[in-house]
This record gives C-alpha cells, structure tokens and sequence, in this order.
C-alpha cells in the first residue's frame, strides 16, 4: 500500500500531525518504537486542559483521539531506513517489513546526552531536571544545584533565577564561565563550585548532595544540569538534509525540510522544547503536507 504520509514518531508533534492529516482524509501510517525523550518525565506541564498530566496519560488520550479517523494506521516498530525514490520514500524497520509513503514527517526528537557522574540517571526526571519552564514551579522553594559542565550553562542559570535563587552552581572541574560571567554570578551572589564531582547520592530517586572528590559534601535537595544533546535518529543524515545553528533539521516556516517531500517537527527541529509546542509544530507540518498536495492536484 502506497500512504499519503508517513510519520516517523508517536510524540506530541507526530500525534498530532496524524490527527490533522487523519482529519483531511489523508491515509496515515505513524510508526512509533514508545521510546520517548520524556520516558523518565514523572508528569508534564505548560499545556493548557493538560497541566501536570503523566505522559504516559497524554499518549493514551492522544491515541483515543486518533483511533476515531479510520485513515490512521499505527505501527509500534522502530524505523531503520528511509530511501528516496523519484515519487516515494521507502521505508524498513527494523523488523524488516517495508512501507512506501508520498511524503514523510520526522519527528523523531532529540536525545539528552548527560554529564558522565555516577548517580546523574538515578535521578534524572525524579528531582534533577533540564528544563525550568518545565519543572521550575516544583522546585521554587528548594535548594538547587546546578550541575553546569556545558558552555550554555550561564543562559540556564539566568532562565533558572525566575523561580530560584538558592543556587549553588557546580562546574565539576571545568572552566565554563568567563571573567564577565564570574563576575555577574558574583553580584547576584551566586555561590560557584568549580570542584571535580565524585558522585551524587541519592535515595529513591530523590538527590540528597552532591559529593566531590576532594572529599568535600554539598546538601541539595534537586537540581538542574546543563545537559548536550543530539538527534535521536539518523535520518536526517541519511537523507542529506540541511541542519540549523543548534544541530536541529532545518525548516521553513511551515516546517517543510530542504528534501521535498519531507517536513520535520518537535524536538529534532530545536524549537523550545515545551509540550504544547511540539503539538503545534506537528499540526503546522501536517498543514503544509495538505497544502503541498493541493498545490501538486492543480
């Protein structure tokens, strides 16, 4: 069977570029492996009729929704390859069946690269976090840390400041800051850590303090950490499409990539990486996917 669209991704953004499409009579295969960005995420924010809702939950909705339009066909199998031909794209997963698809969306994400700290993964998404306009609110009132090993550190810890100021910034040994921002961290009298971590120690799921090898102990009771990230799939290279200044997929205003035929959205775009954004960007792709097939029928 030749699909109208194929949608690499069953997140926010590709859940509802297949409720759009679904909704234009367009015959929909969304192809999703369930291994989210958001896995380890206890609850999300930020989207309206959707505070704090388990992503688990909003996967669940998202799919009653979509199970209402009979052109959506959903496949739980991961996605290894996807061939250019001269009217199609071919598609293997890693199952080995095949799939052809008119035009694909990506939304396939990014994937968060962690400091290399024994203890970060027992408590990332429990009670240490990346993003304060995600979980800023929850931790307003608690001592932070901010585990700050990547060059972008300083744009967090500014955004950070809006909920809390009880901050003790960690460098785990490396020179991140300049002389100005040193300075400026300085004056708003935030304490920076520039000792090597040993660990953090951790109980539940719930940081207790950070540890550094020098033998010195520092109480926090959750944090942030300035994390690097990379795309979670590789069909941007494969497909040879330009990237952004923020190693995103490169997109036009209605998220059309520089391969025709191909549209990308959510967090492999590098837009903020908010919920309720992602859903809107996936709607935005879907939007174009129609337009363009309308232009081509006239």
């Amino acid at each position: 069977m030749l699909y109208d669209c194929a949608i690499i991704g069953g997140g926010p953004a590709g859940l509802n570029a297949a409720l759009v499409l679904g909704r234009a009579r367009k015959e929909v295969l969304l192809f999703d492996d369930n291994t989210p960005r958001n896995a380890v995420t206890q609850e999300s924010h930020n989207f309206i009729t959707r505070d704090v809702i388990k992503p688990a939950d909003f996967r669940k909705a998202a799919h009653a929704d979509l199970k209402k339009y009979p052109d959506i066909s959903f496949q739980k199998e991961r996605v290894l390859d996807i061939i250019q031909n001269p009217s199609s794209f071919h598609i293997q997963t890693e199952s080995g069946e095949k799939y052809e698809a008119k035009k694909i969306i990506l939304a396939t994400g990014m994937k968060d690269i962690l400091p290399d700290i024994e203890g970060i993964h027992d408590v990332f998404g429990t009670s240490l976090f990346v993003c304060p306009f995600c979980d800023g609110w929850e931790l307003k009132d608690i001592p932070l840390v901010y585990i700050a090993d990547q060059k972008h550190a300083f744009h967090g810890i500014r955004m950070l400041s809006n909920w809390n100021t009880d901050i003790v910034i960690c460098t785990n040994g490396k020179e991140i800051f300049s002389s100005e921002e040193k300075d400026i961290l300085a004056q708003k009298h935030f304490q920076v850590v520039e000792d090597e971590i040993l660990r953090l120690a951790t109980e539940n799921g719930q940081l207790k303090s950070v540890q550094f090898k020098n033998g010195n102990s520092l109480h926090r009771e959750a944090g942030f950490v300035a994390n690097d990230m990379q795309q979670a799939a590789p069909f941007a290279e494969q497909l040879g499409l330009e990237m952004n200044d923020m190693d995103g997929i490169k997109i036009d205003s209605y998220n059309r990539t520089s391969l025709k035929g191909v549209y990308a959205c959510g967090d492999s775009t590098f837009v903020p990486f908010q919920l309720v954004i992602a859903a809107s960007e996936g709607s935005k792709a879907a939007i174009a996917v129609i337009s363009d097939f309308v232009d081509e029928m006239f």
